[in-house]
């Protein structure tokens, strides 16, 4: 479980198939305790985030990012929150399901994008610091230091794909928490602009 801003944490399952990280976050923003995308569960991580008191809520970011979900709210005992257009896709029964530009508790704001692998591909925008963007399949982290889009054969169009995740651009943020690789914790908008170029 490691630190990657204030009220940030990440943990993190190494998968052999991608040869990446999938990355789970826990944040405590204001009074809130919440779980976004998580991976199986490691003792490190479960013991932190019981020390910071009981978990409110888990977002998924689309439906590919169930991951560990289901055991998750089972243990923390929190309520789920999922994209509207991805929730009949899922096996996770949600608490709640969420559409573009909802602010969610912690003044967390959904970003809808369009034409991606999963019709409820959402980022999260928190207005912290310089701004944090966090991504779940939007983009990867691979390699360090670099955001790319998944790979072609994932989208119905790729063209259209990355025309939806332009809308990022108008947000501001100096940080980019992916979901799967290696997150960028400083000067992530230049990134992200030569990503989509």
């Amino acid at each position: 479980m490691k630190p990657l801003l204030p009220g940030i944490w990440q943990w993190s399952c190494f998968s052999d198939e991608k040869q990446l990280d999938f990355n789970g976050l826990f944040l405590t923003v204001g009074e809130h305790k919440i779980l976004v995308d998580p991976p199986p569960m490691t003792a490190e991580a479960s013991t932190l985030i019981r020390r910071n008191g009981p978990v409110d809520y888990l977002i998924v970011t689309n439906r590919d990012h169930v991951r560990d979900a289901a055991a998750v709210r089972t243990e923390f005992k929190c309520q789920v929150f999922v994209p509207q257009a991805d929730a009949a896709q899922m096996d996770l029964p949600p608490t709640k399901t969420f559409k573009d530009q909802e602010l969610l508790p912690g003044g967390i704001w959904v970003i809808h994008l369009k034409n991606q692998k999963s019709p409820g591909e959402s980022a999260l925008f928190i207005q912290q610091g310089k701004g944090v963007l966090i991504l779940g399949d939007a983009l990867i982290g691979k390699p360090a230091g670099s955001l790319s889009m998944l790979p072609a054969e994932k989208y119905a169009d790729r063209e259209k794909a990355k025309e939806g995740l332009r809308r990022l651009l108008k947000y501001q943020f100096d940080s980019v928490i992916v979901g799967d690789g290696v997150s960028i914790m400083t000067g992530a908008k230049p990134v992200l602009e030569q990503a989509l170029q």
